[in-house]
């Protein structure tokens, strides 16, 4: 696609548009979408009215939003998909035997990504939300996967500046190496505090076919007080069965060292 004066395709001027809405901005006006982009006042309108056009934005009333078709092309071919149909029953038993919040997730360039969540707005502080970004240093379900992950991807992590958000959020590098050591032998991570100080986030891996760990399933608890054992049973046992409904037949990885 034909490019800006500074560069910048116009794939990735649409990609800013429609990442400009958010939890906390679902409905935008035309200058509001122009100001939270950066864009000319010009470029964003025009890419707005072309979005319209293709009902990848909707009108409400004086606002934008985006619009339901963008739903439907994602709904037909992404990858989380059957991922979450696979996890939603089990999910279901967590959430009966825990309460609080049980949540999916998975990492996509560099951070934890929420593709489901079931919970209680009146349970222990949760700040997961569902298409929620949250960073992988500081979750259950970031470090878990990382720990599992490719050597490479800890090595990256382990170089980056990483932002402490409570007094228990790891951020040294040899400390947290240790860290991820310790979720490679348990096999599941258990963050206390890290991102909120009243909740604790416990982790455990869901393995495709290939026997690659590539989401995982995490509930969030009260810190103190919560139920970790039984959460961590409870986990184990639902991750077992999300990881054979995607084809796993229960060869682990060699850096995991205990079944889960």
């Amino acid at each position: 696609m034909a490019n800006s004066p500074s560069g910048e395709s116009m794939a990735h001027r649409i990609i800013r548009v429609i990442e400009a809405f958010d939890g906390e901005h679902r409905s935008l006006s035309a200058a509001e979408l122009a100001r939270r982009t950066g864009l000319p006042s010009s470029t964003a309108y025009r890419i707005v009215e072309e979005l319209l056009a293709e009902s990848v934005l909707e009108r409400d009333g004086q606002l934008l939003r985006l619009g339901t078709r963008l739903w439907e092309l994602v709904s037909r071919s992404s990858k989380v998909l059957g991922l979450r149909e696979a996890a939603l029953p089990f999910m279901e038993d967590v959430q009966a035997v825990v309460g609080h919040h049980t949540v999916l997730g998975i990492i996509e360039k560099n951070e934890v990504l929420y593709i489901e969540r079931i919970g209680s707005n009146e349970s222990t502080i949760n700040i997961t939300k569902v298409a929620g970004r949250l960073p992988i240093h500081a979750t259950s379900t970031g470090l878990v996967l990382t720990a599992l992950g490719p050597a490479e991807d800890q090595e990256l992590l382990l170089r980056r500046r990483l932002k402490r958000y409570t007094d228990t959020t790891t951020t040294d590098p040899d400390e947290l190496r240790r860290e991820l050591a310790e979720v490679r032998r348990m096999g599941y991570s258990v963050m206390a505090g890290t991102i909120v100080q009243e909740s604790t986030g416990v982790a455990v891996p869901i393995f495709n076919a290939d026997g690659k760990a590539i989401a995982a399933l995490s509930v969030v608890i009260p810190r103190l007080g919560g139920p970790l054992q039984t959460s961590i049973t409870a986990l184990q046992t639902a991750a077992r069965g999300v990881s054979r409904a995607l084809g796993w037949d229960g060869t682990l990885r060699d850096a995991v060292r205990r079944s889960l």
